[in-house]
C-alpha cells in the first residue's frame, strides 16, 4: 500500500517540478499542483485505508477498559455503605 503512495507522491513531485521550470509556469502553480494532485489525494486514501486498523485499536482499547476499569490499585467505592440519613 505504501509503495503506491510513494510512487504517487513522486509523480506529483515531478509534475510540480515541471510546472516550476516551465517558461509559462510559476512556483505557486507548482506548489498548488503538488498539494492538490499529490498530498491531498494520498492523505485521503491513506486515511480511508487505515480505518479498519483504527477501529480495531479502538475496540481493543475499549475491551481493555472493560477488563480493568480501575487500574489505580485501590477500591473503586467506599467499603462502608451508609446505613441511613441523619437529619
Amino acid at each position: 500500500m505504501y509503495i503506491v503512495a510513494i510512487a504517487w507522491i513522486y509523480v506529483a513531485l515531478m509534475m510540480a517540478v515541471a510546472e516550476a521550470f516551465h517558461p509559462l509556469g510559476t512556483v505557486l502553480g507548482a506548489i498548488i499542483t503538488f498539494l492538490l494532485y499529490g498530498l491531498g489525494p494520498v492523505s485521503l486514501v491513506l486515511y480511508i485505508m487505515g480505518a479498519p486498523q483504527r477501529r480495531k485499536r479502538a475496540r481493543a482499547r475499549e475491551a481493555a477498559e472493560l477488563v480493568e476499569p480501575d487500574a489505580g490499585g485501590h477500591a473503586a467505592a467506599d467499603p462502608i455503605a451508609p446505613v441511613g440519613k441523619k437529619t
